[in-house]
């Protein structure tokens, strides 16, 4: 039985496709090492670019813009998040809902406070408009941000889930209030960045004063195990 060989071209583009994914790869990585050393707003794609060592119009060849690198660049943050979710709700154990809640949260809050970049890279992207994604990034980037994304919230919900089936919670829509939990996180974990409380001395009055992030991450707990045994918050 003989067997006909692949056309060479075939293998040409097979190989092209190859260093286009690794180059992609690439940039995606210098952008994430990037946004950990300076900062979101301080990485330029000029600066993304002469990490790689190429041109940027290259990079306008892989990617739409900016705001796709930020989007593949938190996917990355989102899986270690993932991670990191996965590993405190198996150290809460299977049958203690608050437990495994009170770990989810604490974890997500310190996964913020060690990874800054992840925060603001966050925010930006929810400071767009769903039509506005979809103009800015491809619909392959799109797609990995929503896995990502939903992978990290159904740790969250399926807990909520589980704790409604059992009766120590009383959520109506466990993904509305993980989704919920996850976008008013991103708020305090700003918070606790900044470390300062404002509130009204007297009326009119208003002063400042000092928060740390523990107090910031047992409110965070304290708020969620609270929404979680009222209910999930009605829309609207």
């Amino acid at each position: 039985m003989t067997t006909t060989p692949a056309p060479r071209g075939d293998g040409r583009r097979s190989a092209a496709a190859q260093r286009r994914r690794e180059r992609k790869r690439e940039i995606i990585a210098a952008t994430r090492a990037l946004f950990d050393e300076r900062g979101v707003r301080d990485a330029q794609i000029e600066d993304v670019a002469r990490a790689v060592g190429i041109n940027r119009a290259i990079i306008y060849r892989h990617f739409t813009g900016k705001e796709e690198l930020f989007a593949l660049a938190l996917v990355g943050y989102l899986d270690e998040l993932r991670e990191e979710l996965v590993a405190a709700a198996d150290s809460a154990g299977p049958d203690d809902h608050r437990a495994r809640l009170t770990a989810l949260t604490r974890a997500f809050v310190d996964y913020g406070l060690g990874h800054p970049a992840f925060v603001d890279c966050a925010q930006t992207l929810m400071r767009r408009t769903g039509p506005e994604l979809w103009d800015e990034i491809a619909e392959s980037a799109i797609y990995r941000l929503g896995r990502s994304i939903s992978g990290c919230l159904a740790v969250l919900a399926s807990t909520f889930e589980a704790g409604t089936e059992s009766g120590d919670f009383h959520v109506e829509d466990p993904h509305l209030l993980a989704n919920t939990l996850y976008a008013s996180g991103l708020g305090a974990l700003q918070l606790a960045r900044v470390g300062i409380l404002v509130k009204e001395a007297a009326p009119g009055v208003p002063t400042v004063g000092s928060i740390t992030a523990d107090q910031v991450k047992e409110h965070m707990v304290t708020s969620a195990l609270a929404m979680a045994s009222a209910g999930t918050p009605q829309q609207a």
